[in-house]
């Protein structure tokens, strides 16, 4: 793919020099257009070496006279992408001022366009900016959603510029997207992710190193495909994916509960929580004071949200997940026996690359008929589209 990149001047602009980077060791051809503000965070240089691609800044400044830069660009470019964009780019698109080398290439370009903002949230919340967003979404640019995270003026609210990886999911899926567009229409979908916090007083609680970006990926596939979501999860410092319902659980019991109360509107239910399989039998109300010696905790058994849905569902498909560190298949196979689920999606989590709080996965689906499907690694986004496609495949209606 032939991917143009503006780059305007945010402190975010570093992370600019990243999606380059990936884009480029993904095989796709990168030219880049830089604001002068976006010159006052980083320099070309950094781009200019990742894409092997002459860097544009100025509109006056002609690489080539005997063609006319900005238009000779949007003729090459299959897509647009400009990462960050500022509340300043957002109104000059909007309102189609071309007074730099970056706008004037936008308004020349007839292809698909995405925009990442990054700003301060009270500059993102102001109705100019908000009013200026809906006019391009009117236009069709699409939007990528700033997530909530530490900001460089010191707030922690939304307004942080989207992951390089985040970014070049939603560019690369666009064609998957297509593809497979409303393949999910008016189906319901309950998702299970992330893991489960077990409270031993009101300090201390037992988890484990589940991130939740396979289930929140999971979901935003499930959606851009058409489907109703429900998200089942702990309050992670994720961005809930536009459209999602987001049902808010703490403990193994709240998301059993959750799970119980949802299961029979569900056509699909995705089981990739990592539920804590033991709680505390008691939890002190006060903080436990360190006293000399060892201590025991005494742990039961938590639910099996898994099996439970395996022996109640009626017309539901259900899909669940093995993550192993050994015989991966033997546990996998087992479990889709055991859970009477249609398919287990098993993947080995000693691989650090694929494994907890990783942005890529891989692994086999497992399916009930006996058949088994490998997914090659890739970003989680592109493994959730890869086993909704397979599960269609399989003749879920």
């Amino acid at each position: 793919m032939k991917i143009l990149l503006g780059v305007t001047g945010g402190i975010a602009a570093y992370k600019a020099i990243d999606l380059t980077s990936k884009l480029t060791q993904a095989g796709h051809e990168v030219r880049v257009i830089m604001t002068d503000g976006a010159c006052e965070f980083v320099t070309p240089l950094p781009f200019q070496a990742l894409s092997r691609n002459p860097v544009y800044t100025d509109i006056f400044k002609e690489h080539h006279p005997q063609e006319i830069q900005h238009i000779s660009l949007t003729d090459w470019a299959d897509c647009m992408v400009i990462a960050p964009i500022t509340a300043t780019t957002i109104g000059k698109l909007a309102h189609g001022i071309s007074d730099n080398m970056l706008t004037a290439t936008y308004l020349a370009f007839n292809g698909p366009v995405y925009i990442a903002p990054a700003m301060n949230s009270k500059m993102y919340d102001h109705p100019a900016v908000t009013d200026n967003l809906m006019l391009l979404r009117q236009r069709g640019v699409q939007i990528i959603e700033p997530g909530a995270g530490f900001l460089a003026c010191g707030y922690i609210a939304k307004g942080r510029m989207s992951e390089p990886q985040e970014i070049m999911d939603v560019i690369l899926n666009r064609n998957v997207t297509n593809e497979v567009e409303q393949d999910l229409a008016g189906k319901h979908v309950l998702i299970t992710a992330g893991p489960t916090i077990e409270r031993i007083d009101p300090v201390r609680y037992l988890t484990n190193r589940s991130s939740g970006k396979m289930g929140y990926s999971l979901a935003q596939a499930a959606t851009m495909r058409g489907a109703q979501v429900k998200l089942v999860s702990i309050d992670l410092p994720l961005e809930v994916p536009q459209g999602v319902e987001h049902i808010k659980i703490e403990s193994a019991h709240d998301m059993f509960e959750a799970v119980k109360s949802h299961m029979d509107e569900a056509d699909i239910i995705i089981k990739a929580a990592a539920v804590a399989d033991y709680t505390p039998v008691e939890v002190y109300e006060q903080k436990m004071k360190k006293k000399d010696g060892d201590l025991s905790l005494q742990l039961k058994r938590t639910q099996d949200i898994l099996m439970y849905i395996g022996a109640h569902k009626t017309h539901q498909y259900v899909i669940g997940f093995a993550a192993e560190t050994e015989y991966v298949e033997k546990y996998a196979r087992g479990k889709l026996v055991k859970k009477n689920a249609d398919v287990i999606i098993a993947n080995n989590v000693g691989d650090t690359s694929i494994g907890f709080k990783s942005d890529d996965n891989a692994g086999t689906m497992y399916f009930e008929d006996g058949s088994e499907k490998v997914i090659e690694k890739q970003s989680k986004l592109g493994v959730s589209h890869e086993i909704l496609t397979q599960v269609i495949k399989k003749g879920f209606k």
